[in-house]
């Protein structure tokens, strides 16, 4: 994948109310929906679905990826070698991840990085969990002032955890970009 990815941590298996009511928001999100198993979606999602108007004259149509995984669900093998080196993220986010979610999007245009923060935060609203959102060094004090931030870290890895309200806000600033 070239563009952006996010990751939503979560503390406990998605239900499947939960997963219903993602998999709704992305139809009704998509231009294109196909759904690879229950829980993994290949998306064309409309930009202006998630409140964008300026797509800097590429088609609104945005490739991305939305996967949930771990035990039971799927990509249980990703989603361990995802979480083999991370910190020990329950003194940051109040639990240790036993499922997740991965936003990628497939290209890497400024509005990619707007639709993947702006998509992900939809997604959160639908099925909750905690961004780890990976950042460069020269990001941790600015993101560390938004609204909705529940912890920062500086290194080796710089990243943020935060709410669907702190990825709104960030997506916001001036010169908005993810880190990958």
């Amino acid at each position: 994948m070239s563009g952006p990815v996010l990751v939503i941590e979560l503390a406990e298996a998605v239900p499947r109310a939960a997963i219903q009511r993602l998999r709704d928001l992305l139809v009704r999100s998509s231009a294109r929906f196909e759904e690879k198993r229950v829980g993994e979606y290949d998306l064309n999602i409309h930009a202006e679905s998630l409140g964008i108007s300026e797509t800097e004259g590429v088609d609104g149509r945005r490739p991305v990826l939305v996967s949930v995984m771990g035990p039971g669900i799927g990509d249980e093998s990703i989603f361990e070698a995802e979480h083999a080196d991370k910190v020990d993220q329950e003194p940051l986010i109040g639990f240790t991840p036993t499922h997740a979610v991965n936003v990628a999007a497939f290209c890497n245009r400024p509005v990619d990085h707007v639709v993947t923060a702006l998509l992900t935060a939809a997604v959160m609203d639908a099925i909750g969990g905690v961004v780890n959102a990976e950042l460069r060094g020269d990001q941790v004090p600015m993101v560390a002032s938004l609204p909705g931030v529940n912890a920062t870290t500086t290194g080796p890895w710089p990243a943020a955890y935060g709410s669907a309200e702190f990825l709104r806000a960030w997506a916001q600033q001036p010169g908005f970009r993810l880190l990958r």
